[in-house]
This record gives C-alpha cells, structure tokens and sequence, in this order.
C-alpha cells in the first residue's frame, strides 16, 4: 500500500494506480478493524510514501526530466500528460502540488515537471507537505470514519471503489477538455 502512494507520487508509471481509491480503503479498513493498525501510524506512513514519492519525482525531473518532452508517445507514456500538467502549472502555479493530488494524473506528473522547471525546492517541499497530509488525510479519514460509523459498508468495497474511480477521474477529464478546447482557440 505504501509503495502504491510512493510509485503514484514520484514514479513516471504510477499514473495509472488507485490512489484516491488506496487511500480512501485503507481508512475504511482500518476504521472496521480490518486492518490491524492504529489511524494515526496509518496516515504517518502514507504521508511519508507520499512526500517521499513526491521528492523522488522532483529529482527525476530536475536530473533527466527535460527529455520528457522530446519523447514520443508510447503504450504507457503520453505527451498530452506531461502538457495537461505544465498548462495547469501555467495557471496554478505552486499551488498545482496541492491541487494535483487530487488530480490522478496531474499528481503523478506534477513533481516531475516542477523538477524540470526547477521550482526552488523548499518552496516545492513546503507545497508536497501541505498536499499530502491534505490528500492523505481527507481521504483515509473519510474512509475511517464511514467505517467506524457504518462497518457494514466494507460488504460494499468493489461498488465504493468503482464510485471513487469514477469521480475522480470526472476532474481529469474536464482538465482534458479545457486543455483541447484552448488549443484549439490557441491555432485558430
């Protein structure tokens, strides 16, 4: 679990893990007994995955991350990626490391790009602790506390997980589409 949010962060193919949903079962499971572990070290270790992964894709951009935008498109990696997250850092600024974790593919390529734009690095470390425990902690604790209220619910995990992909892969795809729209206006 805790490589899951690590590999999501900070490695260029964790873009397409569960994080949202990761994050939000592990506090349903905890809250239900399932897990077997207090809340307060299960959010310390996802949020220590979750900065870290976040510092490991900073220096991954900062070292090689440049050629990302001379790669071509493959099975797994997409120029539109790394593009629908240098367009929402154009508008966000430092603040895309905040908002981004709740972007599934804007979290994953967001410390990347920041490593190859070379946002100075306490500011981006002060951005990475603030969205993390943000992230983490809004959704483990939603989970947690569904649990310990309604325990019950954990009979319904795979429907709650179907939910939780689809909704947040609803901001993707609207960011997707401004960011199509725009280019379009853009050549015209």
């Amino acid at each position: 679990m805790f490589f899951v949010v690590f590999a999501e962060t900070g490695l260029l193919l964790g873009f397409f893990l569960p994080g949202d949903s990761l994050l939000f079962t592990a506090g349903l499971l905890c809250g239900t007994g399932i897990f077997h572990t207090s809340i307060d070290m299960l959010l310390l270790g996802l949020c220590i995955s979750g900065i870290t992964g976040n510092v490991a894709g900073y220096w991954f951009g900062k070292k090689i991350g440049g050629r990302l935008f001379m790669k071509n498109d493959s099975l797994i990696f997409k120029k539109k990626y790394v593009t629908m997250t240098s367009d929402f850092y154009k508008r966000h600024g430092g603040k895309t490391l905040i908002l981004g974790r709740f972007l599934p593919i804007i979290r994953t390529f967001a410390p990347i790009l920041a490593g190859v734009i070379k946002i100075d690095f306490k500011k981006f470390m002060l951005y990475n602790i603030v969205g993390c425990v943000a992230w983490v902690a809004s959704l483990t604790l939603i989970g947690y506390f569904l649990g310990k209220e309604y325990p019950q619910v954990k009979d319904y995990l795979e429907y709650i997980i179907l939910f939780l992909i689809v909704i947040t892969s609803i901001p993707v795809v609207i960011t997707y589409r401004k960011e199509q729209e725009s280019s379009k206006s853009y050549k015209q």
